[in-house]
């Protein structure tokens, strides 16, 4: 039996989705080269991010006569002779790390003059102007010597005065300054004292990592920085609009027309409006890159307790210089995003009292206009009254004329009826009956309406 045929369609590639990017396999000594390539918006090229990625891996597979990965690749590893090349497809970047094997004839203080990006054609190197984010060189050194010995040999590596060292990965010291050096490169040091097997590709996977993931990490602060200013702006023209709603309040207590009122409350009305929408486009712009640099954080210190760093006497640890230099800036993001959503908040409450002050003042002038229909209905209603008691008075007058016509014909055939005296009995009759047969009539149209 097949059993393949039972799997779940997803199976096997979340399967190999925990094994699609395993570290290197790095044997004392080694130099590395690594770029992080960033990737363009998808709308600034007829590229989408990947296919973007693939090319440019595929331009460099094709100088050599080798066959890239597939279009759907997120990762791809070849032997390429002098170098080997690991490459890694992320979200919004995409990386390439060259391996060369070091011969021990080279000391590992001029190995950084010697590293696997001579071997790369200076063409394809030329064409990635723009879209380097990260660019690191990496020297694994064998090393018996104590670390304490070893700053004096670091400070001719590091041209800066800041220097970063810790003991890492049970066997292992790591050393680097985390500037860009004149060569356009940062540069760490990793010695390999007891480190087991695995272990120096593991260490020196998760400081590329580090070094990466705070670049990416840091790509939020610019942009929180610009942010702050417009939220000063708009807090300050919130506080504006509240004192002018608390002058519209005092207004409407005043002998101001209602119409007045209305204009005040809906330009009220327009400009909060104005204000939500200035503070969404804030939310909408930062959102994806305040919390995209919140993830890369959250990875720094999830590689950097991974390193289970020990101290070197007078040299801070990676975790130390991360904390006092990335955590600020990471704060600075977090209280922007902050600051956003409590301005949001605030508009959002201003927003809702000017509309519960506009729904009142609608209300009233609704209980206005109720009241002058009433006041209008009742004085048609007298109106109406008034004319039909002229319709009893005109109905009955020409009953009773009716009347008169036809005793004068009575008398006339010699019959005796006095017509005078006939009108004057029947008018009063008329007139209870012209009465009594409206009133009927206005009974049974309200009894029908109900």
């Amino acid at each position: 039996m097949d059993y393949s045929k039972l799997n779940h369609p997803l199976r096997v590639p979340l399967s190999a989705e925990i094994h699609s990017r395993p570290f290197l396999q790095l044997e004392t000594p080694e130099n590395l080269t690594h770029f992080a390539l960033y990737i363009e918006p998808a709308h600034a090229t007829n590229l989408n991010p990947r296919a973007q990625q693939h090319r440019i891996l595929q331009e460099l597979c094709l100088h050599y006569g080798v066959p890239g990965p597939h279009s759907q690749a997120r990762y791809f590893f070849h032997d390429f002779g002098r170098f080997r090349l690991k490459w890694e497809f992320h979200t919004e970047f995409a990386t390439y790390t060259f391996v060369e094997r070091r011969t021990d004839r080279i000391d590992w203080q001029q190995a950084f003059q010697h590293l696997p990006l001579r071997h790369v054609p200076q063409e394809w190197l030329a064409g990635l102007q723009g879209k380097i984010i990260v660019a690191a060189h990496v020297v694994l050194n064998k090393s018996l010597l104590r670390a304490a010995t070893e700053i004096s040999d670091m400070r001719y590596v590091f041209e800066g005065d800041m220097l970063v060292g810790s003991h890492a990965g049970n066997g292992g010291v790591v050393w680097t300054d985390f500037l860009i050096q004149p060569d356009g490169f940062s540069r760490f040091v990793v010695h390999d004292i007891d480190l087991k097997e695995f272990q120096a590709g593991r260490l020196i996977g998760r400081l590329l990592e580090i070094e990466t993931y705070r670049t990416m990490a840091l790509l939020a602060l610019p942009q929180a920085e610009a942010t702050q200013p417009q939220l000063t702006a708009i807090e300050k023209d919130l506080a504006t609009l509240i004192v002018a709603m608390e002058q519209s309040d005092q207004d409407i207590n005043s002998n101001r027309s209602p119409d007045d009122n209305g204009y005040a409350e809906e330009n009220l009305l327009r400009r909060i409006t104005g204000i939500a929408a200035r503070i969404e486009k804030l939310s909408v712009n930062n959102g994806y890159r305040f919390s995209a640099s919140q993830a890369y954080f959250n990875l720094v210190q999830s590689r950097i307790q991974e390193l289970r760093e020990g101290r070197i006497e007078g040299i801070p640890m990676l975790a130390e210089f991360m904390g006092r230099r990335l955590t600020p800036a990471m704060n600075t993001c977090t209280s922007v995003t902050q600051r956003q959503e409590t301005l949001a908040t605030r508009i959002a409450r201003s927003n809702d009292l000017l509309r519960t002050r506009v729904s009142i003042e609608q209300e009233r002038q609704n209980s206005q206009i109720l009241n002058s229909l009433n006041a209008r209905s009742a004085q048609q209603l007298r109106v109406q009254q008034a004319v039909e008691g002229l319709s009893v008075v005109a109905l009955s007058y020409y009953l009773i004329g009716l009347i008169g016509y036809i005793s004068k014909a009575l008398k006339a055939a010699n019959l005796p009826i006095n017509p005078d005296i006939l009108n004057g009995v029947m008018a009063p009759v008329v007139a209870f009956g012209v009465w009594h047969g409206i009133s009927k009539l206005h009974k049974k149209l309200k009894s029908s309406n109900n």
